[in-house]
């Protein structure tokens, strides 16, 4: 069974982690969205390699049997931003890490807000400066929804330093 108190994983890591291309391509996207570690970004290519995983064996079912499950998929991809809505299992497929990574709150903070770097967006999400929907949140990996993209706020302290 396993004790409650330590769930399971969120990511599998790299057969190989010590190539010299892979290091490089992880290490960019690492600084590029500003992720804290490498767990981070191996839970994104899971979460992505999960998604791609669904779509390829929804092609190997029959027609008659797919078509729910698909249109389940794709609305459910669609609601958080990963396809459009006129979009097949195809684009499913194609897929990448960096799609997944764009619905970030600490990426779209950065965006929206004119933040400079993806650490300070990191930070003033973590501080708890940035709300949707009047509700704050602090997580800096929260896959942001298409229709709560317009609600994020970034909030303003009024006291000012002594």
């Amino acid at each position: 069974m396993g004790d409650p108190r330590k769930p399971k994983k969120l990511f599998h890591r790299p057969r190989r982690i010590w190539t010299t291309e892979q290091l490089s391509a992880e290490l960019y996207i690492l600084g590029s969205y500003g992720l804290r570690n490498k767990h981070e970004l191996w839970k994104a290519q899971t979460e992505v390699a999960r998604f791609r995983n669904q779509a390829r064996a929804l092609l190997s079912v029959p027609l008659e049997v797919r078509q729910g499950k698909e249109t389940t998929l794709l609305r459910f991809l669609n609601r958080v931003g990963l396809v459009n809505e006129d979009a097949t299992l195809d684009d499913v497929l194609n897929l990448k890490v960096e799609d997944l990574l764009e619905r970030r709150l600490q990426t779209i903070v950065m965006k929206k807000g004119g933040i400079k770097s993806p650490h300070q967006a990191r930070q003033i999400v973590v501080h708890g400066h940035v709300s949707i929907n009047n509700r704050v949140v602090d997580l800096p990996g929260y896959t942001v929804k298409r229709q709560e993209e317009p609600q994020i706020s970034l909030m303003t302290s009024n006291t000012p330093n002594p």
